[in-house]
């Protein structure tokens, strides 16, 4: 009999490339999406088009990280050994101005999901999304699994909450739960409002002539970029070992938005600075200035280490999305304006 999966979060960036991931290895997928008014599954279409993709193996079941019971039902009914926990309101800037809803799904979600799984008695093993901007105004470059939290954002805070009742929940109750301190990974399948792809979108609708200017915020904010398709193999790695730890995810290197900017621009003969603008609206109240991640806990015990360098992870990006208009302007697909 497979094994089964529950992901939370699965139609973002990560709940795609993990379903697509777990599905190879032979395990049954089970995913939580939310009730909305239009269908926000595009991500999994790239599954289902796929006739070896095991997608008969993929179950998605209505559901919200505010609901406890729901989730409690879920769980019990599918019986997972494996839970991933994605879904978030993962937006830094938009965490300002929804601090509340960021707190209540990304925060106190994480608790009603581990209650879900301690009340139902079955022992999956838990994986959390933790993130790099817990580090915030960091205290040390690169960053471990040892440096000090310094959140600068409702979302980085909402993040730290979840770390530390994870650690909770492990040293509490004996659950196999890990954190993955994930730095920035990008890939074609980003939200069209990250700024690694707000910027690789653009660059194909001006090369197309359908958009000329671009509008951005600071352009000197350094991140450690990666691949979000390499990023998830380490959070299933992660639920493989014998009990559960946390690992920082990352490449240990840094480049700033400019330098994304530069690349991308460069990479389709275009000169950014002359489509760019700063827009004040797209500041943070509170910025991250630098982020760079040591990998090397996640490289000893868990055999991984990224693959794709920075300036390959953009011209990725650059080609899906020239290729992703072509394919609209030509009728193949509709593409959101």
């Amino acid at each position: 009999m497979a094994k089964k999966a529950l992901i939370t979060g699965i139609t973002g960036q990560d709940g795609s490339y993990l379903a697509e991931l777990l599905l190879g290895k032979g395990y049954e997928v089970h995913g939580v999406i939310r009730r909305a008014s239009t269908f926000n599954t595009g991500r999994l279409e790239q599954i289902y088009d796929d006739p070896h993709s095991g997608k008969s193996r993929m179950f998605l079941h209505y559901g919200d990280l505010s609901d406890a019971s729901a989730l409690a039902r879920l769980i019990g009914r599918i019986q997972p050994v494996e839970v991933y926990n994605l879904a978030a309101q993962s937006h830094v800037r938009v965490s300002f101005d929804s601090p509340e809803y960021t707190v209540d799904i990304t925060a106190t979600g994480t608790v009603r999901l581990l209650e879900a799984i301690r009340e139902t008695g079955i022992q999956p093993r838990f994986y959390q999304a933790s993130s790099s901007e817990m580090f915030g105004l960091v205290r040390e470059v690169p960053q471990t699994e040892r440096t000090p939290f310094y959140p600068r954002s409702p979302y980085g805070c909402a993040k730290v909450f979840s770390y530390w009742i994870v650690v909770n929940y492990r040293e509490a109750y004996g659950l196999h739960a890990s954190n993955g301190i994930l730095f920035n990974h990008e890939s074609p399948r980003r939200g069209e409002t990250f700024v690694t792809r707000k910027i690789t979108r653009a660059v194909a609708h001006i090369k197309a002539g359908l958009q000329d200017k671009l509008f951005l915020g600071n352009l000197d904010a350094k991140r450690d970029w990666g691949y979000a398709r390499e990023y998830v193999e380490a959070m299933w790695l992660m639920l493989q070992q014998d009990k559960g730890d946390d690992f920082v995810i990352a490449t240990n290197e840094t480049h700033s938005v400019r330098e994304f900017l530069e690349a991308a621009f460069s990479y389709a003969g275009l000169d950014w600075q002359k489509h760019v603008e700063i827009d004040p609206r797209y500041y943070r109240p509170a910025e991250v200035d630098l982020l760079r991640g040591d990998y090397s806990k996640a490289k000893q015990q868990l055999g991984w280490e990224p693959k794709t360098k920075f300036a390959d992870l953009v011209k990725i990006m650059v080609d899906a999305d020239v290729e992703l208009l072509r394919r609209h302007r030509e009728g193949q697909i509709r593409v959101s304006s």
